[in-house]
């Protein structure tokens, strides 16, 4: 009897004792996640002699200059960066959310082919693309502009977006656009007042995933950009020191620092609409 009466208290401590290591070792790995970010910012407050020989302690004192220092590196770097990955996002967003709406809800002929061979792009390694891209838009006059950048971009992020956006508006019910053609409303009116609103989740997911992905570019704005006043932030981190000097440690890690802060804003706003998005069916090929 006191058995059968122990068992359910029994195994309400097995089920708190699983929770509370499942919980000790989240918190290892988060605590493992920001030791490495932490400490950037605690080099980033300290001059080369305090990193060299006091490595492990706390900056005495702090030297906030080292951000002025790394801004006035990178800060034309990080508005280009935005003013490119900004436009390119835009345009993929616009594109490739029409193109989605008309692959879910039209037929045509050879609809499926014609998806299939985009998707089929995706097995293409950006890498073979590069030389082909290169010659074509310096054929074109683009070289060291930010079309050069935005154009590649744009094109590059259609095939990844076509497919999260036509999964989405796949799953948005046709009662609701039956319901404005009966209204009189036109095909773009139904896309941009019913589609489009309804589908902010995955238009966010697509815009973070994009945004996220240019803004780390280095190998294409390394090939296109020649010209230091138009390059982009990840190239411009990696020629720090031939402006600042190999041993200026402090001054790098506060530009590392400052180059994160639109993504960090990024995420902020935008991530309950990004995992809304991902769990949303968007993912659903």
């Amino acid at each position: 009897m006191s058995a059968v009466t122990m068992s359910p208290t029994m195994r309400r401590l097995r089920l708190s004792l699983g929770q509370t290591v499942i919980t000790i070792i989240l918190v290892f790995l988060l605590v493992l996640t920001f030791v490495p970010i932490v400490y950037l910012a605690v080099l980033a407050l300290k001059d080369n002699g305090q990193i060299y020989g006091r490595f492990w302690s706390m900056p005495n004192p702090y030297r906030w200059e080292n951000f002025a220092l790394g801004w006035a590196v990178i800060g034309r770097s990080i508005l280009n960066s935005i003013i490119t990955s900004g436009s390119a996002c835009a345009t993929t967003l616009l594109l490739s959310s029409l193109s989605g709406y008309v692959f879910a809800r039209h037929r045509f002929p050879a609809k499926e082919i014609i998806y299939t061979g985009i998707l089929a792009l995706l097995m293409i390694p950006p890498i073979l693309t590069l030389i082909p891209a290169y010659v074509l838009i310096l054929n074109m006059g683009l070289e060291n502009t930010y079309w050069a950048l935005i154009l590649p971009w744009t094109s590059g992020g259609q095939v990844f977006a076509l497919l999260l956006c036509r999964s989405f508006f796949a799953t948005l019910p046709e009662e609701f656009f039956d319901a404005a053609r009966i209204d009189g409303a036109t095909e773009l009116q139904a896309f941009w007042r019913i589609a489009v609103p309804l589908s902010i989740p995955i238009l966010v997911t697509v815009a973070v995933v994009r945004l996220v992905t240019t803004y780390n570019q280095f190998m294409w704005p390394l090939v296109a950009i020649s010209s230091p006043k138009r390059q982009v932030v990840a190239v411009a981190l990696t020629q720090f020191t031939s402006e600042i000097g190999v041993t200026d440690i402090g001054p790098r890690m506060a530009a590392y620092i400052t180059a994160s802060i639109p993504l960090v804003i990024l995420f902020s706003f935008g991530m309950r609409q990004y995992v809304r998005g991902l769990t949303a069916g968007g993912l659903k090929a």
